[in-house]
């Protein structure tokens, strides 16, 4: 095996701290943003006829999308007909926005033993 000059190597190390350093300062400046952009959206999936996760929790002012990833339709209707999709087929999406802290109940009307709820605070 063929040993580097010692030189080489403290310039190698210094190079690579000097990287981590750089990635360490670009992770923490976009983390703020990072963590809106989670908060702005949450998705949820139809899959094997059921919802998953069946109950989550998001700030008011969050935009859920649903996702169908199974091989047939489904819908998301809101128990208090405050929100409405069509049917949606494999790999399409229906979102809405949250702005009200409340619990809203759902389901697929095609299926309606797929329900879901979420909370709002």
């Amino acid at each position: 095996m063929r040993r580097l000059p010692q030189r080489a190597g403290k310039d190698m190390r210094k190079y690579y701290m000097l990287l981590n350093a750089l990635v360490l300062t670009l992770l923490i400046g976009s983390g703020p943003r990072l963590a809106a952009a989670a908060d702005a959206a949450t998705i949820v999936l139809a899959k094997g006829f059921m919802f998953a996760p069946t109950a989550i929790t998001v700030p008011a002012g969050s935009t859920v999308t649903w996702t169908n990833r199974d091989q047939e339709p489904h819908t998301v209707v809101s128990e208090n007909g405050l929100f409405r999709s069509g049917a949606l087929d494999t790999d399409e999406s229906f979102s809405f926005r949250f702005d009200k802290p409340g619990t809203y109940r759902y389901a697929c009307s095609i299926h309606p033993q797929m329900v879901a709820t979420i909370v709002v605070q």
